[in-house]
């Protein structure tokens, strides 16, 4: 999947986590639904990681203003050390 569609996709995951400030009971379904598209969207150890706080985050009061897949996405493309080959 092309990086900036990622990009999109983490924006609008991000927005969803708002609308429970409007409709609280919005983040028993958000919460687990979330952490499973991290893992979907995120591969490996640190998209596991990212859905397990993801999860947290969003099943926490007052706690959605973070913008979990965004931060990811930005970790993941632009923070993220490049592993460098090993010499023979």
């Amino acid at each position: 999947m092309n990086i900036y569609k990622k990009l999109v996709l983490s924006l609008i995951c991000d927005a969803l986590g708002y609308v429970s400030f409007v409709f609280p009971p919005f983040d028993f379904i958000w919460a687990p639904l979330s952490a499973y598209l991290m893992t979907k969207l995120y591969k490996g150890r640190e998209g596991k990681v990212a859905a397990i706080i993801a999860f947290v985050e969003e099943a926490l009061p007052y706690f959605d203003v973070i913008p979990t897949f965004t931060l990811m996405w930005i970790y993941t493309f632009i923070f993220k050390p490049k592993t460098t080959p090993k010499k023979a």
